[in-house]
């Protein structure tokens, strides 16, 4: 909003008044339409469909309002949540299609943060071709890449597994001054030294204690190299889980994702100290170093402000020459004849002003965009009419053609025919060519009478008189979602006959990350501990969990809250504790979805962030 007014004044226009203009068109808007209800239903005219334009107010001069505007945005920014996109990377030691085990088995862990946008995209291209092109065991990048997307990103040196912090401590002093350079040539002053303290003080716990004297050993050299080089240091702290009392939980999870009990003596161990530390915390852990305090601020605030929304990037479907081309569209049509197509309703009728019919083509990607958008639009509606035919019969009764026409408009200016030629074609080719069972349709898609004729649904919703508005409304911008239920063996074959048609490069598959069960977590937690497992998973302590509105409820207020008395309460303070790791993302799930696109998805993930996933990545592993 603050940017939007603070554009119009630098242009010289009065953007208080636009404001007040724009709020008068809005109210004369709702009253027209609270007004053509009621006749329509013949119903009264309410009072409020009798606007009254106000007077115009006098506003203050431009450069006045430009000045107040400024302020303003600065204010709001620092009241704002500001998120830092960032990954925790590995770093090959020599190139990242270098892949021998002696050599390349080792690798560095290195903290990429985005400063702004130009570092957003950087930062998704290195992680997407860490994963595509640089996987050996992990996902690496190396420092041809880090140099090649330099760009927008600030580096920090990370934990003791960094290549800086690793060298010190291997004696390699030589080797982490080379490294220090390296990282100072290419990153500047975007380049942190970063300090980790993870002293465990509490002599009765079981933790990771050899951690804390290697931390102080590097970090003295690091800030020998921090003051010879000219790079500022930073402290951080590894954080794997939020709170101090879900260390616990964290262990329970450790051991379960290493397949060891609690009790082995050689199982891994985390210091317990990777909890996300407050200020006041990260305070007492670092008073003797404030400048690392300090720069913890200044990463901060050198992140800017910026969006990575992005319009919907719908695909391109392959029509047939013969139907009609893009380049032909544009002989026969003029830039006018397309502009008020797409902002008139179905009957041609004239619906919006000029000012929003501009900003409507604008959301569509311009008159340019719509010579694509009436050739899939028009296209789609050939083969609409076909499969009504065949439906309703020939000629169609009125009704059917006016639902037709309705819904055919929408989806076009809406901007989505290319979406429902593409899931026809596949769903057609299941149940035709591939002999795949596919579901009559489910959701709000069974109220479209266009993909009951293109077949992507089984049911009527003329006959059923099901509404259409429900999955698309032009009043409630939303992409369209249609749910298609292939059988187990068959959904293999529609995934092969999608790859093969768009291109191995143009298809990419979402996962989702499933988190336990209540009762698969209980188990798991006793196994690791060695509780009794016919207590622990029997009905009568299962029963204790399946009322999920009191899922945070200690064991003995269940207890008492169901009536049961139960053997288990001697186990109640382990079970409290370990429970809270069913809301940890433990393992991979099934695919969410699968994306095609006309473009290679590697490009489309880098230039339009599709597929942001990559970007917010912490580790490769979730379960740690």
């Amino acid at each position: 909003m603050w940017k939007k007014r603070i554009a119009l004044l630098e242009n010289g226009e009065d953007a208080a008044l636009k404001e007040w203009v724009d709020g008068q068109k809005k109210k004369q808007k709702e009253a027209d339409e609270l007004r053509r209800r009621a006749e329509a239903n013949d119903e009264p005219i309410p009072a409020e469909a009798n606007f009254v334009p106000e007077a115009q107010p006098e506003f203050p001069p431009i450069a006045d309002q430009l000045a107040t505007a400024r302020v303003e945005l600065v204010a709001a920014r620092k009241r704002l949540f500001k998120p830092i996109f960032g990954c925790e990377m590995y770093v090959a030691p020599r190139r990242l299609d270098q892949m021998e085990k002696e050599k390349d088995g080792r690798r560095y862990h290195l903290i990429v943060l985005a400063k702004n946008e130009t570092g957003y995209h950087n930062l998704v291209k290195l992680v997407s071709k860490s994963w595509t092109d640089g996987f050996y065991v992990r996902p690496r990048t190396d420092r041809f890449e880090l140099e090649a997307h330099s760009e927008g990103l600030i580096v920090c040196s990370a934990c003791i597994a960094g290549e800086v912090p690793r060298k010190i401590l291997s004696g390699d002093l030589e080797g982490a001054e080379e490294a220090v350079q390296w990282y100072k040539r290419v990153f500047g002053d975007n380049y942190y030294l970063e300090l980790q303290r993870h002293e465990v003080k509490d002599p009765n716990q079981r933790a990771n204690r050899e951690t804390f004297p290697l931390q102080q050993r590097a970090n003295a050299q690091l800030i020998e190299l921090a003051r010879k080089y000219d790079v500022k240091l930073v402290c951080t702290n590894d954080c794997h889980f939020v709170e101090q009392e879900d260390a616990e939980a964290h262990d329970r999870l450790i051991c379960l994702s290493t397949n060891r009990d609690l009790d082995d003596p050689k199982r891994m161990l985390y210091s317990k100290q990777e909890w996300f530390k407050t200020r006041a915390e990260m305070n007492e852990v670092f008073a003797d170093v404030p400048e690392a305090l300090a720069n913890t601020c200044d990463i901060c605030d050198q992140v800017e402000f910026y969006s990575i929304d992005h319009a919907p990037i719908m695909p391109n479907f392959a029509i047939p020459e013969e139907f009609g081309t893009e380049e032909g569209y544009r002989k026969k049509y003029t830039d006018e004849d397309l502009f008020e197509e797409f902002t008139r309703d179905e009957n041609g009728n004239v619906v919006l002003s000029r000012e929003d019919a501009e900003q409507k083509v604008k959301k569509l990607g311009g008159c340019d965009k719509l010579y694509r958008l009436k050739l899939e639009a028009d296209y789609l509606a050939e083969l609409t009419y076909i499969g009504a035919a065949k439906l309703y019969g020939d000629p169609l009764p009125e009704h059917v053609r006016e639902r037709i026409n309705f819904e055919l408009h929408v989806m076009k200016t809406m901007g989505f025919p290319g979406y429902f030629l593409i899931v026809q074609d596949y769903i057609n080719a299941a149940r035709h060519e591939l002999n795949v069972s596919v579901g009559p349709g489910r959701g709000s898609a069974a109220g479209s009478a266009v993909a009951y004729c293109l077949g992507i649904t089984k049911i009527d919703p003329i006959e059923y008189d099901l509404l259409f508005e429900r999955f698309l409304n032009p009043d409630r911008i939303s992409l369209p979602d249609i749910d298609v239920d292939f059988d187990d063996d068959g959904r293999g074959k529609v995934l092969s006959w999608v790859t093969q048609k768009y291109g191995e490069e143009k298809v990419a598959h979402i996962i989702t990350y499933g988190t336990m069960a209540t009762k698969l977590a209980i188990k798991d937690v006793a196994r690791v501990e060695k509780l009794p497992l016919d207590k622990m998973i029997g009905n009568s302590f299962s029963s204790l969990f399946s009322n999920m509105d009191a899922k945070w409820l200690h064991v003995y207020e269940r207890a008492t809250l169901y009536g049961e008395t139960l053997e288990i309460m001697d186990y109640s303070p382990e079970i409290d504790t370990n429970l809270k790791i069913i809301c940890f993302p433990t393992f991979p799930g099934h695919c969410g979805c699968i994306l095609f696109n006309a473009d290679q998805m590697k490009s489309i993930s880098e230039e339009n962030h599709l597929v942001r996933l990559a970007a917010v990545a912490l580790k490769s592993n979730p379960t740690i």
